[in-house]
């Protein structure tokens, strides 16, 4: 068994003086960036975001009792044992008289419309939209954690809509605007992205569940820090998962992210036995997890694991959070990293965050065979895709993906 957290000293309960503080300085990339927080929709159709809104706390899944009212939560790696009225390592899971139980069901503090490819997921229905949605808390510490408002927080320290399963399907299926196009936009998916789903389980399950009965697909965006069980059950309803493989050493986990690699390469083994479209993307730190030499072995795993067609984003680390004395990733950097996975048989490499006019090359999809481009991508942007039932409209070889939707198939 993995090693047990202490949930006490882990939680990371900020004072609201000092959460400010910290937002001023890290810029507030939710807020500035994509309008996330609820309290830009308080009053929208009803919903009312409220600071520190708990409204249900059904019991949660994966976890045994232990002597005198304690609990151990078995969900993730961190195994935590928590006494009566503390909190896992997440500050999301509560023991009340040795009843485990969850305190963001249908809690989201977080709710946009953002392009699939935003996530990204590039070879899942692109051009398509996501509801995409998160609560408060994460199952690690990332210093690099670019949304650590939300995920680094207690959900009584955010403003958090009341959503239950029910309702969120419902709302996701209404057209509606976004900041990304000027025309209501009907999502094709939901995504439980932005913080770490994992930690809202539950919520994220019976949605997804709920989701797929009614035509909508469900992706999860994750670190991939979840035991084998909860996670084969998710595949039964999720439609696809991103997971952010930090780093391709123990050592980086343990000192960046404060979890262990092990369990991440673990989910993406059995992502790959359940035959679940994911992709991987990797943040490229500076002096951290940038060495060729490391990426290239990283390389190699993926295609002797996983296979060739698992498509690898490499994307561009920006200061943030307990990680501000870095410069942000040069471009060349992530172009090295792209040539160094290609070289190695990786057959779906992409960059993101650093621009080209017309596009980077790195962006668009390119059938292996003829070199075709059958997907046209300029960051956000996407272009006629080039496919005739999943295969190159030039020389018919299969391209991996989901190009169709899966929904419904219950």
């Amino acid at each position: 068994m993995s090693e047990i957290r202490n949930p006490q000293s882990a939680i990371r309960n900020l004072t609201r003086r000092e959460f400010a503080r910290r937002c001023a300085l890290g810029g507030c990339a939710l807020a500035a960036g994509a309008g996330l927080f609820t309290s830009a929709c308080a009053q929208e159709e009803g919903m009312l975001a409220k600071l520190g809104g708990i409204w249900h706390t059904p019991e949660a899944r994966f976890w045994e009792k232990l002597p005198e009212g304690r609990v151990r939560c078995t969900l993730c790696p961190n195994f935590c044992e928590v006494g009566d009225q503390e909190r896992g390592y997440c500050g999301v899971r509560e023991n009340r008289g040795g009843s485990y139980v969850t305190l963001v069901y249908g809690n989201p503090c977080a709710r946009n419309i953002d392009p699939i490819e935003k996530k990204p997921l590039y070879h899942f229905l692109p051009g398509t939209w996501s509801y995409s949605i998160a609560t408060a808390g994460c199952n690690v510490e990332c210093v690099f954690c670019q949304n650590w408002e939300i995920s680094q927080v207690r959900p009584e320290q955010t403003r958090n809509l009341d959503l239950p399963p029910e309702r969120l399907v419902a709302d996701a299926a209404v057209p509606r605007a976004s900041i990304f196009t000027e025309r209501p936009i009907r999502a094709r998916s939901i995504a439980f992205t932005y913080t770490e789903p994992v930690v809202y389980y539950e919520y994220m399950f019976d949605t997804a569940k709920l989701a797929r009965a009614k035509g909508i697909e469900s992706v999860m965006i994750s670190n991939g820090y979840i035991m084998p069980e909860p996670m084969e059950r998710l595949c039964e309803v999720l439609s696809a998962v991103k997971i952010d493989l930090k780093a391709y050493t123990e050592r980086f986990y343990e000192k960046l992210v404060h979890g262990k690699l092990k369990p991440v390469l673990d989910t993406l083994k059995l992502l790959a036995k359940k035959k679940m479209w994911f992709e991987i993307v990797y943040l490229v730190i500076p002096t951290h997890n940038d060495d060729p030499r490391e990426v290239r072995e990283m390389a190699k795993w993926i295609h002797g694991e996983l296979g060739p067609d698992v498509p690898v984003h490499y994307s561009a680390f920006f200061p943030t959070y307990k990680l501000l004395n870095l410069e942000r990733t040069p471009p060349e950097t992530i172009e090295r990293l792209w040539e160094v996975s290609r070289e190695q048989g990786l057959r779906y490499v992409y960059v993101g965050n650093i621009s080209r006019p017309g596009g980077h090359p790195g962006e668009s999809t390119a059938c292996p065979k003829c070199g075709r481009i059958v997907i046209k991508r300029v960051r956000y942007s996407v272009g006629p895709v080039q496919l005739d039932g999943g295969k190159c409209r030039g020389c018919s070889t299969p391209i991996p993906g989901v190009w169709e939707g899966v929904a419904g198939k219950v």
